[in-house]
């Protein structure tokens, strides 16, 4: 069973960094997605940041230059460092899997993953 652990969530003023990790255990495909999605109250969930088994990393329009993802494959551990915040970056930050690799129209879209962690909080004040 793939299990999916995000910490390092937090507060934080306008202008600092966070790092977020995920955990994953239970995970066994050869060939893999893994992303981070976020949602702030009353939206959709966005998709944030996605690398995938190929090498491919993909970012959302909102957070090119500021974000980045990585995977420490020994560690099964995903990272979201985000430096630059925004007050508009306030959300619930979830962590997503999917066996394969994905096609690229489908890679920031959340229907696309199958396993999901529980989230956490991220708050930027201004």
């Amino acid at each position: 069973q793939v299990q999916l652990v995000e910490s390092g969530g937090g507060s934080v003023q306008s202008g600092g960094s966070l790092r977020l990790s995920c955990v994953a255990s239970g995970y066994t495909y050869l060939t893999y997605s893994m992303a981070w999605f976020r949602q702030a109250p009353g939206k959709k969930r966005e998709g944030v940041a996605v690398t995938s088994s190929d090498g491919r990393t993909t970012y959302g329009d909102s957070v090119k230059g500021r974000f980045t993802i990585s995977l420490d494959n020994p560690k099964k551990t995903l990272y979201l460092q985000m430096n630059s915040l925004k007050p508009e970056d306030t959300a619930m930050y979830y962590c997503a899997a999917a066996a394969g690799t994905l096609a690229w129209w489908s890679r920031l879209l959340d229907n696309a993953y199958n396993y999901w962690g529980e989230g956490t909080q991220v708050t930027v004040s201004s």
